[in-house]
């Protein structure tokens, strides 16, 4: 079995389909994983540069997957594979793969983005894609880990896990995670907020993110009453 850190490991909590397609499969150690154990029947590693998508031909030449070079969806055609992964990329850059074929994407679809979490949860919102699993896991630092469902009717705005839960808040710090509320989880609010109060003055950016900061802890102040 394929050795993943816990930030893979994680993401391989949620996948479990016939055929899936991993985008940024940099040494195709994700599928090889899936494969092994059995997760999945068949993968299809994505790569847009030369050295990697090598990589993954290295890792993957024995096992049931086909390695392409090209850029994201571009090399997927529609309805070809069940569920979709794009791992250690900013969210700017995943959305940028998702929004050029979105009759592309799959019905399951699990992304892990290094950055602005927010913006992937906003896309599923518009994109009618549900939210159905996030985690956050540490390794150097603390990555989302976000599985979605497309609706049957690729309905936006419906999210049933943004019940209850301030929107704004949701997406920047993830609906379910607020729900669960986990003292870990409390934890890092409390540490960040701690952290923009020793600024004398914030930029509006950065005062929202208080704002939002201040507005997930009262949440649990009202549940402690």
């Amino acid at each position: 079995m394929p050795k993943l850190d816990r930030r893979l490991i994680a993401v391989t909590r949620q996948i479990r389909s016939r055929v899936h397609a991993d985008i940024g499969s940099d040494h195709g150690l994700l599928l090889a994983s899936l494969l092994a154990s059995g997760r999945i029947d068949f993968g299809i590693a994505i790569e847009n540069k030369h050295q990697p998508w090598r990589n993954s031909k290295t890792t993957l030449s024995k096992v049931a997957a086909d390695v392409r070079l090209g850029d994201g969806l571009d090399v997927l055609k529609c309805g070809e594979a069940e569920s979709l992964s794009i791992c250690g990329m900013g969210a700017e850059n995943m959305l940028s793969i998702l929004e050029r074929h979105p009759d592309r994407i799959p019905a399951k679809v699990v992304l892990q983005p290094n950055s602005r979490s927010e913006l992937i949860r906003e896309w599923a919102w518009d994109a009618g894609f549900w939210l159905v699993a996030e985690e956050a896991v540490r390794t150097t630092r603390k990555y989302a880990i976000l599985a979605f469902e497309r609706t049957a009717a690729g309905v936006p705005h419906a999210d049933p896990a943004y019940d209850g839960v301030d929107l704004a808040c949701g997406f920047g710090f993830g609906p379910l995670l607020l729900k669960e509320g986990s003292a870990d989880f409390i934890s890092d609010l409390v540490e960040e907020k701690k952290y923009w109060g020793q600024f004398g003055k914030l930029t509006p950016k950065r005062q929202n993110r208080l704002t939002l900061i201040l507005r997930a802890l009262d949440r649990f102040k009202e549940a402690q009453k």
